[in-house]
């Protein structure tokens, strides 16, 4: 494997967008063959499963694309949608469940497809444009790198919580 610019991005977007797909294959690894069963086992009674962790990694994709590509906040219809996956918690505990592995990665893929077709339209300087994000000076480098971030801790988790099931 390597990190180096990908055909159809700007040099350092495409660098980046070689990291985010890296990641994200590596989740997809993490994951593969689980049962519904699997997806939906919580490791404890405040803890989040596998499949809402996945769809929070959807979430919190989706929250950002909104956020950046799109300039607005999350409507009422999107909240209903993406509500649960983004805060986790109590509401995901209850609401994310009973979904084959297929439901969550086409969910990954769809919400992907987006951030890929923008980030092509976009060129090096719009990574460093400056912006507020969470009231901190930040720039659009770190928003989508916290994206892939986010990712990589949730898996993390995911890998913990199939060591528990498997005893892997």
């Amino acid at each position: 494997m390597k990190v180096e610019p990908l055909q159809g991005f700007s040099p350092q977007i495409g660098l980046l967008v070689s990291q985010m797909n890296y990641a994200r294959k590596t989740t997809r690894q993490a994951v593969e063959g689980l049962t519904i069963a699997d997806l939906d086992f919580l490791p404890s009674q405040d803890g989040n499963s596998i499949g809402a962790l996945l769809l929070h990694i959807a979430a919190v994709e989706k929250g950002f694309q909104i956020e950046i590509f799109d300039g607005r906040t999350p409507s009422e219809q999107e909240m209903l949608e993406w509500g649960a996956a983004y805060s986790l918690g109590e509401k995901g505990r209850e609401g994310i469940r009973g979904h084959p592995l297929e439901y969550y990665l086409s969910k990954l893929e769809e919400v992907r497809e987006r951030t890929l077709e923008e980030l092509s339209q976009r060129t090096d300087d719009w990574l460093y444009e400056d912006r507020m994000w969470d009231h901190h000076s930040s720039n659009n480098y770190f928003i989508w790198f916290h994206v892939m971030e986010d990712e990589i801790n949730h898996r993390g988790q995911m890998r913990m919580v199939r060591k528990m099931l498997f005893k892997e």
